[in-house]
């Protein structure tokens, strides 16, 4: 790993990779990296240029959420995935400042390091693409373009007076009913971890019809995980700019990471997100100056639902870019 070059962390050895299931393409290579004394899963696949960073999400799933742009890009490019901390074969600690968004960037730029990969395009997915913008903000000499999918950031203005919170205090109240978003509970997840995955999966992540096998899926990924982990990553801080960053009175607290981003980007959203609406995406693509790829009739993880469209924008995009500035 080099030094002076961001967030140290220590590379273990690469390991062959041992086939657990079938697979439209394995990797190449597999590791851990560690830091803090939480170990990271990443793979790698395919040897083009140049590498693309595939970011974990929201650790209900791991990094087979993006299981069907994997055997695609890897014919063109270079391909690095890694499990979020909290789930896949990457550790779940217990304190909530282990899932910051700081710590998803830190363990990035780890397995960059950890792959010998000095730049890459970022993709995120989710809360991914929040990941993606700090990491393209804080350490642009890594990010050659980036890749912004479904993004759940807070972008949209809100009154300036009114208290900024990333965790309601109904998260962790008991409720007297569990109708639709009453289940993103914490006591409803500690009561009933599958139905929650099964709601939120099969009701607001893929709201198209047709949906049963990426809907079959992200709910077997959520069960590798469980309730009180998920409610640890759910107090993580998430995208809080540094205290010495402007920042507009009544602007989303997203807004200072945009403005600190000067690589290239390409946003793509579902005009049906149940999670996040298409007017984040829009906004997003404004303020970076971004093309703005709409999936018409498209829920929120576009990826798993439709894949070559999005697969052909991602190739699209990195093959227009300047590799050589």
């Amino acid at each position: 790993m080099r030094s002076g070059d961001g967030p140290m962390g220590t590379a273990l050895a690469p390991e062959r990779t041992r086939v657990a299931m079938t697979r439209a393409r394995q990797p190449e290579e597999t590791g851990f990296v560690e830091r803090d004394g939480v170990r990271v899963f990443w793979e790698r696949y395919g040897d083009g240029t140049p590498t693309l960073l595939l970011m974990p999400t929201w650790s209900l799933v791991h990094s087979r959420h993006w299981k069907l742009q994997i055997p695609y890009l890897a014919r063109l490019f270079r391909v690095v995935t890694f499990d979020g901390r909290g789930n896949g074969r990457s550790d779940r600690p217990t304190d909530s400042d282990a899932y910051a968004d700081t710590e998803y960037v830190a363990d990035a730029v780890a397995v960059l390091d950890a792959t010998a990969t000095d730049r890459a395009v970022v993709a995120g997915l989710s809360m991914g693409a929040g990941y993606a913008l700090r990491l393209a903000a804080e350490y642009p000499d890594r990010v050659l373009g980036a890749v912004f999918i479904g993004s759940t950031m807070p972008i949209l203005d809100r009154p300036s007076d009114e208290p900024e919170v990333q965790v309601g205090p109904s998260f962790a109240e008991p409720r007297s009913d569990d109708a639709d978003w009453a289940k993103y509970n914490a006591h409803f997840w500690r009561r009933d971890f599958p139905g929650f995955a099964t709601w939120f999966v099969g009701d607001k992540i893929f709201t198209e019809p047709h949906s049963t096998k990426p809907i079959e899926d992200a709910i077997g990924w959520a069960l590798e995980t469980d309730a009180e982990t998920l409610i640890s990553v759910q107090y993580g801080p998430y995208l809080w700019p540094p205290h010495d960053w402007h920042r507009v009175p009544g602007e989303g607290r997203a807004m200072p990471f945009v403005r600190h981003v000067r690589c290239p980007a390409l946003v793509i959203h579902g005009d049906d997100d149940h999670i996040s609406p298409w007017a984040v995406g829009e906004r997003l693509a404004r303020e970076l100056r971004a093309p703005l790829l709409t999936i018409a009739g498209g829920g929120h993880a576009p990826q798993g639902r439709w894949p070559v469209v999005v697969n052909l924008a991602i190739s699209d995009f990195v093959r227009r870019l300047d590799l050589t500035s």
